[in-house]
């Protein structure tokens, strides 16, 4: 074992490998942090690439880049609440408060240590877990899934700071937009108006971009009193961080859990563990009315999260050809490409290859801190630009970086008519979280709902009757039935 480490470890240290990270770290940098280029996007770029490089110097490029570009989207999150990814669209609005606040510096701090904290225990959770995990990940059937979308649909109520009332209603509304389309078991078009562009669905990319970025711009030039940011030097972007770690680590060691054990799953992913873990945070949180005012707890578990399930996401990749998120789906061709074929050999026959792989991650994220760091305190000057330069740059950006997602001009369109809709919802106290949330797991929902019962013959019992499906079902009427309960406990304390 000790011999196949230092064969991984002599792997890694090749001069094309360690420049192939760091290019690429700077590389999934800046593209996580253009809103609508997602690290999905940064990855499948990456690809042709990677035909003329080495296996490890390939496979190297894909997790640096992809482990950048998911931390690099909390910037412009933090600084303009416009998340750079899906990823982080469930903490940006906590984010951005503590900008609001003045204290930016200590919102990308967080950001940037627990995601590089997260991402080093989930690796260590790769190397250690991998069979067990996966073992794991095998006794999930779309009985399970269902429930598990449904639970992540529950956290509507809990992310929201306005009344559950409109947070379930912004849910329904996602949920709508993801029955546009012929993206569904039946293959049946539905609410295409006719229109051939509409039979894909609707992109969640430009939606993101839309409800976020577009309706901030809106809000912007709605509110011209709100005043420029004083030029300053930001502070230690690392400071206070240590005492953050020590003060909450119940909530790093939630986070990583739950992104180590929603990463296994195969199509959940960093977006699912990160608004699972923000939701969670809330709930068992002591001081739950703090959340949204600009609260650490939140942005640690979450930022923890998100990142651990990145590297966790590999096991069923590379155990079984799985994968685990979209990343991993763009890795096991990259893999079979250069020879290195997914399956329980790969950890016998090339272990040092193996090692190597888990070398490469934990390097990609320790130098995440030295660079995101430069990234942080370059990108810090949009704070103090005049809004009327910033904001047609960021509506240009959001133009061309929807665009690029399928080379459609009713994707810019998309953007445009989700701004408004973001607006309007925001300015009437319906939480966008809500709706963006409802869009993202709604078709997950569906799909493995409608394939549930094709299986079953249209009996819901095994909904129930699987060990793992009811456990999973009761956390799920438990989140669902919360709200009532704190309603009538308020109602009988006020008696």
């Amino acid at each position: 074992m000790f011999d196949q480490m230092l064969a991984g470890l002599h792997m890694v240290l090749q001069l094309d490998v360690v420049l192939t990270i760091v290019l690429a770290s700077i590389y999934g940098l800046v593209v996580g942090a253009l809103p609508g280029l997602s690290a999905t996007m940064a990855t499948a770029l990456l690809v042709p690439v990677t035909f003329y490089m080495s296996p490890i110097a390939a496979i190297s490029a894909i997790i640096a880049a992809s482990a950048m570009a998911i931390f690099s989207g909390d910037i412009p999150g933090c600084l303009l609440r416009i998340p750079g990814t899906p990823a982080s669209a469930a903490y940006t609005d906590e984010a951005f408060a503590m900008t609001r606040k003045g204290q930016p510096e200590l919102a990308l701090g967080i950001c940037l240590w627990f995601s590089a904290l997260g991402g080093v225990i989930g690796t260590f959770s790769l190397v250690a877990l991998a069979p067990t995990l996966a073992e794991v990940a095998f006794e999930f059937s779309t009985f399970e899934y269902f429930w598990l979308a449904l639970l992540g649909l529950m956290c509507s109520t809990m992310v929201a700071r306005s009344s559950p009332v409109k947070a379930v209603a912004a849910m329904f509304l996602g949920l709508l937009i993801t029955c546009v389309g012929i993206e569904n078991p039946a293959g049946t078009p539905r609410f295409t108006l006719g229109y051939a562009d509409l039979l894909g669905g609707i992109e969640i990319i430009p939606l993101l971009v839309g409800v976020f970025a577009v309706s901030e711009v809106m809000r912007s030039y709605a509110a011209r009193d709100v005043p420029i940011m004083p030029p300053r030097d930001f502070g230690s972007i690392l400071k206070g961080q240590w005492a953050l770690t020590k003060a909450h680590p119940k909530q790093q060691l939630r986070g990583n859990f739950v992104g180590i054990v929603i990463g296994v799953l195969p199509g959940a992913g960093a977006d699912m563990a990160a608004w699972m873990s923000y939701a969670m945070s809330k709930r068992f949180s002591k001081t739950p009315e703090k959340f949204g005012t600009g609260h650490p707890e939140g942005l640690i578990e979450a930022g923890a999260s998100n990142n651990a399930s990145l590297a966790s996401g590999w096991v069923p990749s590379l155990l079984f050809g799985i994968p685990g998120d979209t990343i991993t789906a763009i890795a096991i061709g990259v893999l079979y490409m250069k020879g290195l074929n997914p399956g329980p050999t790969l950890f016998t026959e090339k272990a040092s290859s193996m090692y190597a792989l888990y070398i490469v991650f934990l390097l990609a994220n320790i130098i995440m801190i030295p660079l995101g760091i430069i990234m942080i305190r370059t990108a810090r000057y949009v704070l103090y630009l005049p809004r009327s330069l910033i904001m047609p740059v960021i509506v240009l950006l959001c133009a061309v970086g929807s665009f690029a997602t399928g080379n459609n001009l009713v994707l810019v369109l998309t953007v445009a008519v989700f701004g408004l809709l973001g607006y309007m919802m925001d300015r009437n106290g319906f939480p966008v979280a809500a709706l963006v949330l409802g869009a993202v797991m709604g078709t997950m929902v569906e799909q493995n709902f409608v394939t549930s019962l094709i299986k079953s013959d249209g009996s819901i019992l095994p909904f129930f009757s699987r060990p793992v499906a009811s456990v999973l079902a009761l956390m799920t009427f438990v989140a669902m039935l919360w709200p009532l309960g704190v309603w009538f406990k308020r109602r009988l304390q006020t008696r």
